[in-house]
């Protein structure tokens, strides 16, 4: 199968030392992505710079995706930057997600008509994310200190084909390193962007990327990423955002009302 034209998109809010990382990271990658687009929750205007920065300098386009900061609102900023790509298969990261020399590439191989992708990520400490931060390090490995879930700093195309499995579970789903046809989230209308707040967007979207027929592929021993740490996020409206996702799953919904529709016509 020939691999597909990757957008790589990148959500970020007010974190420019991490996004710096984020997309040094992605700009050194052993086979580039067709686009990166940061999808800016909001940030202030020193993000907006730096993104600037970094695309007069890249040797791929670099867009910036920006909303007004109102909450939480992921959902809809992901929805803006994929209406804007131009690749048949998308990426997703959080913007403190650094990535692996072969993250794009492991994501293309493992690309799939009916698939998305969940990758896998390693935690960093608080004192390795401080001085990565300070030094602009991107180089991570099976031997760095002060990384958490270390089995996921192993890269093994040959294990990786072992091990990888298929999982209907939603639970275990995040968009901080997450791959899919774009035709398919078309398909099912993107994000929903009823969803405010830290809780379960994640889950809901693939929950119809499910009911559309679509299998979930948890892709191990490749597309590494590593996440530099922060704070926890509020947990304030997760309870009504599991409503939201309960109704979802009760109704076997493909699409959501409040979607990418909307934002298509813009692109």
């Amino acid at each position: 199968m020939t691999p597909p034209r990757v957008s790589l998109v990148v959500t970020t809010y007010n974190r420019k030392d991490a996004l710096g990382l984020v997309l040094r990271s992605a700009l050194r990658q052993s086979e580039p992505p067709l686009e990166v687009l940061v999808a800016d929750d909001g940030s202030r205007d020193d993000t907006r710079a730096l993104v600037e920065a970094v695309a007069r300098e890249a040797p791929l386009p670099v867009v910036h995706c920006w909303q007004e900061d109102d909450g939480f609102r992921a959902a809809a900023i992901r929805n803006e930057a994929i209406a804007r790509a131009r690749g048949d298969y998308l990426v997703m990261v959080d913007g403190d997600i650094v990535l692996h020399r072969d993250f794009v590439r492991d994501h293309a191989r493992a690309a799939r008509p009916g698939r998305l992708v969940q990758g896998s990520r390693a935690l960093l400490s608080q004192a390795v994310t401080e001085a990565a931060l300070a030094q602009g390090t991107v180089d991570f490995g099976p031997l760095s200190p002060g990384v958490s879930n270390r089995l996921n700093t192993l890269r093994s195309p040959i294990l990786s084909r072992l091990f990888s499995y298929d999982s209907a579970n939603i639970y275990r789903v995040r968009s901080a390193n997450l791959g899919c046809w774009r035709a398919d989230v078309v398909r099912v209308n993107g994000f929903d962007e009823a969803f405010v707040g830290w809780g379960r967007e994640d889950s809901e979207f693939v929950a119809r990327m499910q009911h559309a027929g679509v299998v979930k592929r948890h892709l191990k021993f490749a597309a590494l990423g590593y996440h530099l740490h922060h704070p926890e996020a509020s947990r304030r409206m997760l309870d009504a955002n599991q409503r939201l996702l309960d109704e979802t799953l009760r109704t076997r919904a493909t699409r959501c009302e409040r979607g990418l529709d909307a934002r298509l016509g813009q692109s």
